[in-house]
């Protein structure tokens, strides 16, 4: 039987074998930030072998004082993280993807919105 991950505060686990039959839910969808903090961005850096400043001018946006990686557009309504591999289904930068990829779908959002998270993500289970 695969690992069920659980949180604190939060009525459901994540199943993450199911990822590989998985279109990349998480990873496509409407638009919005996907939030990279300066140690996470050396990372990528040091992941992609490329300088600190490439990796900002090619794969992100700076918001006021933050950074958030860019997406590609699939569709009218339809994007993807700029490091998703359409084709894998999967995320190229894995070893380097910043935490707020590392901590889904255990996002304070998701405690108010839990019906969002089943509808998104097929690998969250009910905990019996």
């Amino acid at each position: 039987m695969n690992e069920l991950l659980t949180n604190s505060g939060f009525d459901y686990g994540f199943d993450p074998s199911i990822c590989t039959g998985c279109e990349g839910n998480c990873c496509i969808g409407e638009s919005g930030y996907i939030w990279i903090n300066q140690e996470e961005i050396k990372k990528l850096s040091a992941l992609l072998d490329i300088t600190i400043d490439e990796i900002k001018n090619r794969y992100l946006n700076k918001i006021d004082y933050k950074f958030s990686i860019k997406e590609r557009k699939l569709s009218e309504t339809n994007f993807a993280c700029a490091f998703f591999d359409t084709t894998l289904k999967q995320c190229s930068i894995y070893e380097a993807r910043p935490s707020q990829c590392r901590t889904f779908p255990f996002w304070d959002y998701f405690k108010k919105n839990e019906k969002e998270v089943y509808e998104e993500c097929p690998a969250i289970k009910t905990i019996s």
